[in-house]
């Protein structure tokens, strides 16, 4: 009898863990797989089309027209989770003018999203002194992520590293756990 306990736990987790952020209809119906240099490029062949865009938000700003996120562009897989992201892929609009708002402190600066968006227009603005382009996205569904704290993820060492001391990454080094009194030495 435990083992289809095992079995059922087993299967419950990979079918939870491979599911889309958002709703599965809007992920079917939306691209994911976007430039946001081509949208800008051709603003009237895109307006109206769905569009899965994963960010880093900038800013949030409550305006007459609702709540305004500005985010920092990284692209998304088919499940909506976002893929990595170094250098900046430009940044884009997203309005959210449904009756309720999006709180700028809950919404803040740093914060990682998934948005499914449909395209409206394109709206110059500044970055510091330059003026930018930035598409702009009418929100359908929006996915917060979760916000990690720096510190866990470095108190304790990747216990799957054998040569631990010896990593050749240097993020693996100079950890602050070694300053914590109750760091469990047999880590």
């Amino acid at each position: 009898m435990k083992k289809y306990y095992l079995v059922v736990f087993i299967i419950s987790f990979f079918l939870v863990s491979c599911y889309p952020v958002l709703t599965r209809d809007i992920m079917q119906r939306g691209s994911y797989d976007v430039r946001l240099s081509e949208i800008k490029q051709y603003p009237l062949l895109n307006k109206g089309k769905l569009y899965i865009l994963g960010g880093v938000i900038v800013k949030t700003t409550l305006t007459k027209e609702g709540s305004l996120v500005e985010a920092i562009y990284v692209p998304v897989n088919s499940l909506g989770q976002l893929k990595s992201y170094g250098t900046s892929n430009g940044r884009f609009l997203a309005l959210y003018s449904r009756g309720d708002l999006l709180d700028p402190l809950v919404y803040k600066e740093n914060r990682e999203i998934t948005v499914a968006g449909e395209f409206i227009e394109t709206r110059k603005g500044l970055i510091g002194d330059m003026e930018y382009v930035y598409p702009v996205f009418d929100i359908k569904e929006i996915y917060l992520w979760e916000e990690y704290d720096a510190y866990d993820y470095y108190r304790y060492p990747p216990y799957y590293y054998p040569y631990y001391p010896y990593a050749p990454f240097h993020r693996f080094r100079h950890r602050p756990f070694y300053n914590d009194p109750f760091y469990p030495w047999w880590w």
